[in-house]
């Protein structure tokens, strides 16, 4: 591959990387709204919801996305009712599409883990709050979301870049975005690897990104932690 090839391909790339970004950004926001109404239902103490909730999780976290794209962009399309209903307005556009599925995927890992966060929080750390005149929302501000998130931030790191990652699958339903415009140029130029490796470095830049900013609010939210030895900084691990 010749370094003019390779520089026009790289950016043909880049002139799709705000899609990308775009769709990322926006299924993880969505998929955080639809979290957090799921973390309401599995916390509940209604029997229903929590079935509701413990159903959705299990769906979306025991099936492909790819799969899930599929039944939901090319499936529901099948039926007329979808399409005399709002809802047409989302599935019609390949983009919004995409972002409500994997809205809908990464929801049920966000939901799993800010529940694990919640569960950090011991019963001790809220009396003795409560103990020094704290209630409601002060509680909640001061208190349980801080240790909640300090928690929770290492697996939801984790998460985000597995969302970022999945937005390559995007492509297969009609989204110009850059894994499909480098296979796309690969297959032009009979010259798949190199290419896919262009995007695979970009890929990789913004997963880098990602990592250091949260890694920063991570700090911010431990600031307690910062002088401490590695070992000592692993937050323990949440079961249930």
């Amino acid at each position: 591959m010749s370094l003019d090839f390779a520089l026009e391909a790289l950016n043909k790339i880049l002139a799709v990387l705000p899609t990308t970004l775009m769709l990322f950004i926006f299924s993880v926001l969505l998929g955080l709204v639809f979290a957090l109404i799921v973390l309401w239902m599995r916390m509940s103490d209604n029997r229903l919801l929590v079935g509701l909730a413990k159903a959705y999780i299990f769906t979306f976290r025991g099936t492909p996305l790819l799969i899930q794209m599929f039944l939901i962009f090319y499936g529901l399309a099948q039926f007329q009712f979808m399409k005399e209903s709002w809802f047409w307005l989302v599935l019609k556009n390949r983009f919004a599409s995409a972002v409500f599925v994997m809205a809908l995927c990464t929801a049920a890992y966000q939901a799993e883990i800010l529940r694990g966060g919640l569960l950090a929080v011991s019963a001790k750390e809220i009396e003795a709050a409560r103990a020094i005149g704290m209630s409601g929302v002060k509680l909640l501000y001061r208190i349980i979301a801080p240790i909640a998130l300090r928690q929770a931030l290492p697996a939801y790191s984790t998460e985000v870049i597995l969302t970022l990652k999945s937005t390559s699958l995007a492509g297969l339903i009609g989204v110009v975005e850059m894994t499909g415009i480098a296979q796309k140029i690969g297959r032009q130029a009979l010259l798949d690897v190199p290419v896919l490796a262009l995007a695979g470095v970009i890929y990789l830049v913004l997963s880098y990104g990602i990592i250091f900013l949260l890694g920063l609010a991570e700090r911010k939210l431990s600031p307690h932690l910062r002088f401490m030895p590695p070992s000592a900084q692993t937050p323990r691990t949440i079961v249930g």
